[in-house]
């Protein structure tokens, strides 16, 4: 038997419709603070993640699916959709266009990480990148906005983390000072932190390994480091929050992998995911259009939702979509009748299923196995009277009800 690759899997009924309501609230929210939609390629030049993400980042070195194409250009599988929407943004000229061009995706990423609770080699996120505004207000909207998507999703008893991670002025003190006090301790950190406490110190902050927490604790905090304008930033990010009523937590530690990310980056996190329990990622990248090749200074914020976890965190314990409308014809010309029949009533949004013609007690197993909230029941005596008959799956109770009187029926106590 051919199974799925290790790190990926098969979205299947019922689950993928939360999938289906997730991303339907989050295209609702989307429009509704003007964001616009677009689709990138899955395919990037390696380039594109090695200039933008950042060469020494774990996902350049260790995590992308990268690949030689025939002419020998090296192609890699998107890992993240920032660097590829700025690189749109620059293509085709959309810092032409007046204002903040908003901009939203969903799609499928690709990381080559070890496979845990809500993490997968290929994944699903929701993102939007608000470009061409440094001002702390866009920062807050977005904030607001990805905060109205995980509400409306139906996540509660989330958290939203937030902290500043300076600018290119500011930050390089830091990280020497970072970089000083993690020298004594190198010896007795991870491997793998041991590796970023002089190429990549920052990434030191992000880490989930439990026995570095110690060391991580006595760490000077970049907030100590920002200067004038980042500090004023930040502080205006966080007045604007209050004012629109979102509780955060500031974490001084809160940094991104990416070494994109200037000031202000965010987090929301969910007890129900374990150890690795954030939902989303987002922050401010004010010089990554330069660094992939722009003329004009571009500056933006965005998120990305890891849609996986954000399901797995609202579907636990929810129903399975409920069918609103069996129909059960028992003969031949009583099949007929139906296929018409549901053509008719699925015009108004109901889920109608039709089974094929039997007798009316495997007729009823079968609705009671598919979830059918109601039966309509058709055979020659309905359709010589020209009535229906429908039984409740909940109460039992059964009527007689004619064409013209279903349609509005299911409008009424079906949907």
């Amino acid at each position: 038997m051919i199974r799925a690759v290790k790190g990926t899997r098969d979205l299947l009924p019922p689950e993928t419709a939360v999938w289906n309501r997730v991303e339907r609230v989050a295209r609702e929210v989307f429009h509704a603070y003007n964001y616009h939609e677009i689709r990138t390629p899955i395919l990037e030049e390696t380039q594109l993640f090695a200039r933008g993400v950042g060469a020494e980042t774990d996902i350049v070195t260790k995590e992308m699916y990268t690949f030689e194409d025939r002419d020998g250009t090296s192609l890699t599988l998107r890992p993240e959709n920032t660097a590829g929407v700025i690189r749109a943004y620059i293509e085709h000229r959309l810092d032409q266009r007046p204002g903040v061009q908003k901009l939203f995706y969903m799609g499928p990423m690709f990381r080559r990480e070890r496979p845990q609770k809500g993490r997968y080699r290929q994944f699903f996120q929701i993102g939007a990148e608000a470009i061409g505004s440094e001002s702390p207000a866009v920062d807050a909207e977005v904030i607001e906005l990805v905060i109205e998507i995980l509400s409306r999703s139906g996540l509660t008893h989330s958290e939203l983390l937030i902290n500043s991670v300076g600018c290119p002025k500011c930050r390089p003190g830091y990280i020497e000072k970072l970089r000083e006090a993690l020298r004594p301790f190198i010896p007795h950190l991870s491997p793998d932190n041991q590796r970023r406490a002089e190429t990549n110190p920052l990434r030191v902050l992000d880490s989930k390994v439990p026995e570095d927490e110690p060391v991580i604790e006595q760490l000077p905090s970049i907030l100590d480091s920002l200067d004038a304008e980042c500090r004023a930033h930040f502080e205006a990010v966080q007045q604007y929050l209050c004012d629109r009523g979102i509780r955060f937590e500031i974490r001084p530690r809160l940094v991104r992998g990416l070494d994109y990310y200037t000031r202000t980056t965010f987090e929301v996190v969910h007890g129900n995911l374990g150890a690795q329990n954030s939902v989303l990622g987002g922050g401010r990248y004010d010089g990554l259009a330069e660094e992939l090749g722009s003329k004009i200074h571009s500056p933006g914020i965005g998120f990305s939702i890891g849609e996986d976890r954000l399901v797995m965190a609202v579907s636990e314990g929810e129903a399975a979509t409920e069918l609103a409308l069996y129909i059960a014809p028992l003969d031949e010309p009583a099949l007929r009748h139906a296929g018409v029949l549901a053509r008719e009533l699925r015009a108004s949004g109901a889920s109608i299923e039709v089974g094929g013609a039997a007798k009316l007690k495997r007729a009823m197993e079968i609705a009671n196995k598919v979830g059918a909230r109601r039966v309509l029941i058709i055979g020659d005596e309905e359709l010589a009277a020209h009535e229906y008959s429908l039984k409740d799956m909940r109460s039992g109770e059964q009527e007689r009800v004619s064409r013209a009187e279903l349609a509005g029926l299911l409008n009424a106590r079906l949907n």
